[in-house]
């Protein structure tokens, strides 16, 4: 019998449909070294503080021909040292997205598949870039897109597996059901997008002997304007308003909002050497409720937002759900970037904090609302094309009252700082740095 030899015909098969569709292969690795001495929590008394090192690597294969385009991410995230040496598998790897997406017209499309939310200044919904495994969502996106004008309808549906009977929803930090409805445009010098966001948890009821008697989901609307942006030369004038209604996961009425505003003002010193100097002053505030004051939940929670951009770096409030269901915060900012050049910039940023209501100690003593001030600086550096590094050095001043917040009554080490040293390799993206906003 001829032995058939398929190499030739996979090759030629392949530049066949490269003649007529366009196939890409990159990647990006993200490393970076943390010294984290009161990062996201206050560090105690006695409490020795923490090093590593950590890395995010992507390969990323996109495929697009006419009418239809397909994109699939794999990342291995880990810390240095957390395996052997010698080993054959680890729990590491994992797929970051995974989409196909169909062009019906010039104007309509549908997006299907795990991708990313990034939208607006991802206060609500972002791809959480500067967490190493960054965000993905199992969703369904039917895009409307003519000029400035942009509405993006979406919905995801989410199953612990395949199974044949049943469908309670056990993730935890995850709806069960959502829908979104997004519109975008840009009037002369005004930018507007509005945002409805309906999402649904999963809740079940059980008896003394563990067996569910009541089940289903509760659903918390979010409402609002994203982005309010009006360009005047050289200022910005800028904010966001979100509200949320509904019920939470436990059955409490939702009445919340943050409501943000901000003015930017860029000094052009040289245009031609890339020399600026940009100035944001701003304030936040994301509503809460002192214990027991209120049998309603008051407390705002930025979703699926990347929050670490906002509220200091050092990840104090609402990163990965911390502060939520408390006081409220209310933030105001100063921020501060000297653009030497496209290649490097130094930014230094203020933030002072306070709670949106009255804070009590175990007691019931009224606490003063002032919770501390952070100050952060960063600096970014373009190596090459393909590399850049970045770094930051952070403290955090926290009061009597944020200290009781914590549960540390006065136990908390006088110093509470993080710094950190990150090499960028990211040879196709446009965006050279992670985790700075301005």
């Amino acid at each position: 019998m001829k032995k058939i030899n398929f190499l030739p015909a996979a090759v030629a098969l392949f530049f066949a449909i490269s003649a007529s569709a366009q196939f890409s292969i990159d990647g990006q690795i993200v490393q970076r070294a943390e010294y984290r001495h009161g990062f996201g929590k206050l560090i105690a008394e006695g409490e020795d503080p923490a090093a590593f090192i950590a890395h995010r690597a992507r390969l990323q294969v996109a495929y697009k021909m006419e009418g239809f385009s397909f994109y699939m991410s794999a990342q291995d995230v880990r810390t240095w040292g957390n395996t052997s040496q010698v080993k054959a598998t680890d729990p590491f790897l994992s797929v970051h997205e995974a989409w196909a997406e169909v062009l019906f017209s010039e104007k309509f499309s549908l997006k299907l598949g795990r991708q990313e939310l990034n939208y607006d200044n991802f206060r609500f919904l972002g791809n959480l870039d500067w967490a190493l495994q960054g965000r993905a969502h199992d969703f369904a996106l039917l895009k409307y897109e003519k000029g400035d004008m942009k509405i993006h309808l979406g919905g995801g549906y989410n199953q612990d597996g395949q199974a044949n009977t049943g469908n309670i929803f056990s993730v935890p930090n995850q709806y069960k059901a959502a829908q979104m409805m997004r519109y975008e445009n840009k009037i002369g010098a005004f930018n507007l997008t509005l945002l409805f966001w309906n999402d649904g948890r999963q809740f079940t009821v059980t008896n003394s002997q563990g067996q569910v008697t009541d089940k289903g989901i509760r659903y918390r609307q979010t409402i609002g304007a994203p982005t309010l942006r009006y360009q005047l030369g050289n200022t910005t004038l800028s904010g966001f308003y979100y509200h949320q209604l509904g019920k939470d996961v436990t059955g409490k009425t939702i009445n919340a909002f943050d409501l943000s505003a901000q003015v930017t003002q860029q000094i052009d010193f040289n245009q031609e050497k890339g020399r600026k100097l940009r100035i944001v002053a701003g304030a936040e505030i994301l509503s809460g409720a002192s214990p027991g004051e209120d049998s309603d939940n008051r407390s705002f929670s930025p979703l699926y937002g990347t929050n670490h951009l906002f509220n200091g770096y050092m990840d104090h409030f609402f990163v990965g759900g911390s502060f939520e269901n408390n006081v409220g915060l209310q933030d105001y900012f100063i921020r501060a970037r000297y653009d030497f050049g496209p290649k490097l910039f130094v930014q230094l940023d203020v933030h002072q904090f306070y709670s949106h209501v009255r804070a009590f100690d175990t007691q019931g003593n009224r606490l003063d609302k002032s919770l501390g001030t952070e100050v952060d600086f960063s600096l970014g550096f373009i190596i090459n094309k393909a590399v850049s590094l970045q770094s930051g050095l952070s403290r955090l001043f926290a009061t009597n009252t944020y200290e009781r917040l914590q549960g540390l009554e006065d136990n908390a080490q006088n110093a509470q700082q993080w710094g950190y040293l990150m090499m960028i390799y990211r040879p196709t993206m446009k965006n050279r740095f992670i985790g700075i906003l301005l």
